[in-house]
């Protein structure tokens, strides 16, 4: 022990001397603490002062002279000698023949619980000067993870296993920092190969040498979401939009003409809807295409800047024909927006006659796309290249359509392209399980603090981390069966068209802005590793992030979700007028005293918060009561002459709020019919707990709202809560599993996802 302090009684203060100055300066209370402590216990001030100077602390010499000094004192003492500070320092100075009085030790121990020293932490402050490395816990989850991956698979599981197979070959090398011009050619070349496997046709009927199955073909962009987005959106530009195009709004001439050259792609081409003046307003889109009678051709003709197709897929370099969306006129009338082939390219490369072509250039992300402006100064076709499904015009101008309505036909025409939203959306919640696979996995690999002497903790084992993470992995679970339920009424030829299109439209925003928020929380859960290209994290993030505005941007997309609901509650109405109306309030009243009634607002035990019928209830009640107040306060504007479109504008936050209530009722109907039918009762446990915490956090991220309208009392919202927290930590065991059941190839997770 040190010999410069003369009175054998401050032995027994040196472990609480070293760790109170080792971690920093102590302040004047502390100071005084200690010397009113050890004054009144007998030790004279004179030898504590040298000790006790806020203003000339013990310098570090001294304080590793004292450190050394502890640990010699302290080797080969029993454990119950080092089991505080207090019995610690007494100890040390019994050892030394200077056992310390009664009034020492109180004063001691009243130190040490004042100073609130935690003996855990300061005995590992004292004698650890390394940590022991974690172990690795490999923990088996509790479900057979290639069942749950065929699960969630859907009906599609042969051809995503297929594309997965492919994006395993060596052709398929993820690149990185290529040049764009080399980055957009190696894109091009992996999508031959996926031409020449005969996945680009797969939409196309047999008679043009498809598999009828538009099913499986967005299955095929979903999966190849996993590996890089620029190749799913040059595949779903040539394949989807603009062979979509031609099957959907040409006529037998048109697939026999055009969809095997472009199946194969060699007939590259593009799809010119955007407008630079008009982006989601497609119906008032300003290129014009007239018709000439004399020479039997339509005139293509882009009227001012605004009117510049904007931010075409392979427009910049490689397409070569496009579907050109313009204004048709014949004879001085107008009959709306229809759809044209307009070479663009010839076979050299070179642009058209009339033809102005403008790359876009660098973009935030999808740079392996060669996105492109297009302008037409009064360029010639010929009639036959009007896609003419639902309008027609013959050689003498006359126009004719199965449809009378230019409203309805516009909105038919539409519709026939919902595919891409389907697409985009099956895509993005991809994207979302490539950025969980990597953060989870990281976090079960990657240690981070913990007490002192011990080894440090995973970070998955963290409970913020995982409430971090663990919500969205479930939501990304509901997402997926609520896509693929969405893929199969989309195949479906009797499938009531305008609801799927308002079901495509909800469900694409809420997967594209799930996809954004999920990407970002990963790449900060995975810290700086998160910020490395290597780790993929950025890719993700830059390029997904247009699928909010992609195919429509997400905030247009759920005022088409309101306004759907609008027409199918006033529909509702309008065939039983206020017996329909009386029925509904009737069953309202049913639901408050259910859902309301003040003891179910206040139940909080475990079994009620898990229960899907419950789920089911209060997601409903929201979404039913959002909709109702909806239509009650856009029918007073009207009712006081405001027109029908500014009355909806005025109600536009209520609106998206009760469209958003309404798709996370949708998704989670879908979730709770695939725990119900999931194959063996361990997918249907772990779907159990997915289901409970994404409604409960449903639930607690609108708490406010619930508690505003009856739903739930300040308890019960606190329950809800801690519930989640609870459910994090069931899942913590699973977690590996669950993102491993994405079946995600191993060339297309970065390395911190699989070191």
């Amino acid at each position: 022990m040190p010999q410069t302090d003369a009175d054998p009684r401050l032995l027994a203060l040196y472990p609480l001397l070293y760790v109170a100055w080792a971690d920093g300066s102590l302040t004047d209370r502390e100071v005084g603490l200690i010397r009113d402590r050890f004054v009144s216990a007998g030790v004279p001030l004179a030898v504590l002062e040298p000790w006790l100077d806020a203003d000339n602390p013990p310098d570090s010499g001294r304080l590793l002279d004292l450190l050394g000094a502890i640990r010699r004192g302290a080797d080969g003492l029993a454990p119950a000698a080092r089991s505080s500070l207090a019995a610690l320092g007494a100890s040390l100075a019994e050892a030394e023949g200077h056992a310390p009085d009664s009034r020492t030790r109180t004063a001691l121990e009243e130190l040490e619980e004042i100073l609130g020293l935690d003996h855990q932490e300061t005995s590992a402050a004292l004698f650890a000067d390394s940590r022991p490395l974690a172990e690795l816990r490999e923990t088996r989850p509790g479900f057979d993870v290639a069942a749950m991956a065929r699960w969630l698979d859907g009906d599609e599981t042969a051809v995503r296993m297929r594309v997965r197979e492919l994006l395993s070959d060596p052709r398929f090398e993820l690149a990185h920092a290529l040049p764009t011009d080399l980055y957009r050619e190696r894109v091009l070349q992996w999508c031959r190969v996926l031409a020449d496997e005969g996945l680009g046709g797969l939409a196309n009927p047999a008679s043009a040498g498809g598999a009828d199955d538009p099913a499986a073909f967005v299955a095929v962009f979903e999966t190849l979401a996993c590996f890089d987005l620029s190749l799913a959106v040059k595949f779903g530009v040539q394949f989807g939009l603009f062979g979509g195009s031609v099957l959907q709004l040409g006529t037998e001439a048109h697939h026999e003409a055009y969809l095997r050259d472009i199946a194969r792609l060699e007939l590259p081409g593009c799809f010119a809807m955007t407008e630079t003046g008009h982006g989601s307003n497609v119906h008032d889109i300003e290129t014009v295409a007239t018709y000439d009678p004399s020479s039997n051709e339509f005139e293509i003709h882009t009227p001012n800047r605004r009117a510049w197709k904007d931010y075409i897929g392979n427009a910049a370099v490689h397409g070569r024909l496009a579907t050109v969306f313009a204004q048709l006129e014949t004879g001085g009338d107008r009959h709306g927006v229809h759809a044209f082939l307009v070479p663009i390219r010839g076979p050299d490369g070179t642009a058209a006659p009339g033809v102005m072509i403008e790359d876009c250039g660098e973009k935030l992300g999808l740079n392996g796309v060669d996105n492109g402006r297009l302008a037409f100064e009064r360029v010639r076709i010929p009639r036959e290249n009007l896609l003419d499904r639902f309008g027609s015009v013959n050689e003498d101008g006359r126009y004719e359509s199965p449809i009378a309505s230019s409203g309805k036909r516009f909105f038919t025409m539409l519709g026939t392209l919902v595919g891409g939203r389907v697409a985009v959306g099956s895509a993005a919640v991809t994207a979302a399980k490539v950025a969980l696979a990597t953060a989870i996995r990281y976090g079960a690999r990657r240690r981070q603090f913990g007490p002192p002497g011990e080894p440090e903790r995973l970070l998955l084992d963290y409970p913020h981390h995982q409430r971090r993470l663990f919500p969205r992995l479930a939501k990304t679970y509901a997402l997926n069966f609520a896509l693929h339920d969405l893929q199969r009424r989309y195949a479906d030829p009797a499938e009531e068209r305008r609801r799927l299109e308002a079901a495509a439209a909800g469900l694409k925003a809420a997967a594209t802005w799930h996809a954004t928020d999920v990407i970002q929380e990963c790449r900060e859960a995975c810290g700086g590793q998160g910020y490395m290209s290597v780790n993929r994290l950025d890719a993700l993030k830059a390029d997904s992030d247009v699928f909010t505005t992609f195919e429509g941007d997400n905030t247009v997309l759920m005022q088409l979700v309101a306004k759907d609901l609008l027409t199918g509650f006033r529909q509702g109405f309008g065939e039983s007028g206020a017996l329909g109306l009386a029925r509904f309030m009737v069953e309202r009243a049913r639901v408050a005293v259910t859902e309301r009634n003040p003891i179910i607002a206040r139940r909080s035990a475990e079994d009620h918060l898990r229960d899907p019928e419950y789920h089911l209830a209060i997601f409903d009640a929201r979404r039913s009561d959002l909709l109702y107040s909806l239509a009650r306060r856009v029918r007073h504007r009207v009712e006081r002459g405001v027109g029908g479109f500014d009355a909806l504008v005025q109600c536009q936050s209520h609106a998206l709020v009760a469209a958003r209530a309404h798709v996370d009722h949708e998704v989670l109907a879908v979730l709770v019919d695939a725990e119900r039918s999931a194959p063996g009762s361990s997918l249907a446990e772990s779907l159990e707990r997915l289901r409970s915490l994404h409604a409960l956090s449903v639930i607690e991220a609108n708490a406010a709202w619930f508690l505003e309208h009856g739903y739930l009392d300040p308890p019960k919202t606190k329950a809800v809560r801690d519930l989640v927290t609870r459910l994090c930590g069931e899942l913590r065991r699973d977690a590996v599993g669950l993102v491993d059941a994405f079946d995600i190839p191993a060339g297309c997770l970065p390395p911190i996802a699989t070191a």
